[in-house]
């Protein structure tokens, strides 16, 4: 099924309030993981206690999946998107108020399901404005995503330093998105799906999206492992200092980064089957390297390769699932995120499991294997795609 452009704006205008969408996530995101101590601290909450809180994000995302997955098939994406930025915005707040642990559990919930109808709807908007160029452009709405996460995460630092509470600085972050929100609307795309017949609210990939699913699982599983290892892996397998550890995990967030920033450029050089394979052995050869060589410099060039390797696969694989014939492309978005999502959630736990059994470089190892499925899954996609 494919979505209906009935675009007014001049395509420049719809990208650049569409960047302005994907710096509101990255933004808020970060914004809020840059107080997560300080909400611990006032909740008095230990490790276990804040990992079981935090796990309501990634709940309400998924839940909430198949009705974004029905809103995009018949509804204006615009609409959605502005309906799940605002409420987005709105929930932002909610976690630095919250007083009590189910207090901020449901804040959470709710933070991961506007999130999800947000950025859903955002990348079904990307893919929309990627039909109006030519050339590739989908990797720099994800590389404003990182940067904006980078410029969230200072200001959080600062807030921090000046002793602001969690509660107000998030409500001036959520008032001045919610403000960008409705500024930018406007110029967003018009962009309407097409019925064919009778569909599920929601269902898996096809068997034409499944490659495309699996990639993104793969993807995900590495990206969030880098997330929530990186810096344990350095200090733990490698045994570095703390500022060692941090500075490793800093490296892979800036390559992942430029990546995004520079991939557009090598799409349109080199086409996207070749980049997503190349991606592939970034991150087959960089965990392989930080394994197989554990010490910080060798470690942090895997790292790096990794953060370069991670840093196009989904917004590539996004805008070749935007083209499904049988779903519209909110609708085929959602279906492979849904796969995506269940790897970023369940992965980075076995990998401890792993750890717990044998140790670090193997749970590592293990990881690195998902980036030879990668360059499998990859062959399998035909040059017309």
């Amino acid at each position: 099924m494919e979505t209906v452009v009935l675009n007014v704006n001049p395509p420049a205008k719809s990208r650049i309030a569409l960047t302005v969408f994907f710096f509101i996530s990255g933004f808020g995101y970060s914004s809020w993981a840059s107080r997560i101590p300080t909400i611990q601290q006032q909740l008095h909450l230990n490790e276990a206690q804040l990992g079981a809180v935090l796990f309501a994000a990634p709940v309400g995302l998924l839940l909430t999946m198949p009705l974004t997955s029905y809103l995009l098939g018949r509804v204006n994406s615009r609409k959605i998107l502005i309906t799940g930025a605002a409420a987005f915005n709105l929930v932002l707040c909610f976690p630095g108020f919250a007083t009590q642990t189910w207090q901020l559990a449901a804040a959470l919930f709710c933070f991961g399901s506007t999130r999800n109808l947000m950025n859903l709807s955002a990348n079904s908007q990307a893919v929309g404005v990627q039909q109006l160029y030519d050339k590739s452009i989908m990797t720099t709405f994800h590389g404003m995503w990182s940067l904006a996460g980078f410029a969230g995460a200072a200001f959080g630092y600062l807030m921090v330093t000046f002793n602001v509470a969690p509660g107000y600085h998030l409500l001036a972050v959520s008032l001045v998105l919610l403000l960008l929100s409705l500024y930018f609307y406007s110029n967003t795309l018009d962009q309407e799906p097409v019925q064919q017949g009778k569909k599920p609210i929601f269902s898996l990939p096809d068997k034409h999206l499944m490659k495309f699913a699996i990639i993104c699982f793969c993807c995900m599983s590495c990206e969030n492992t880098m997330y929530d290892w990186s810096v344990i892996y350095f200090q733990k397998a490698i045994h570095a200092s703390n500022p060692v550890a941090t500075s490793a995990f800093v490296i892979y967030m800036v390559m992942m980064t430029i990546g995004r920033f520079t991939g557009d450029k090598l799409v349109n050089k080199i086409g996207i089957k070749k980049l997503l394979n190349a991606s592939g052995w970034l991150i087959f050869t960089g965990l392989f390297l930080a394994v197989l060589l554990p010490n910080p410099i060798p470690a942090a060039v895997g790292f790096a390769m990794v953060g370069l390797g991670v840093s196009c696969i989904v917004p590539l694989v996004f805008s070749l699932a935007g083209r499904s014939k049988t779903m519209s492309s909110g609708q085929a978005l959602a279906s492979i995120s849904t796969v995506g999502y269940i790897g970023f959630l369940m992965v980075p736990p076995l990998v401890g499991f792993v750890a717990q059994a044998l140790n670090l470089r193997w749970s590592f190892g293990i990881i690195a294997l998902l980036g030879a499925v990668i360059i499998l899954m990859v062959s399998k996609i035909r040059e017309e795609e």
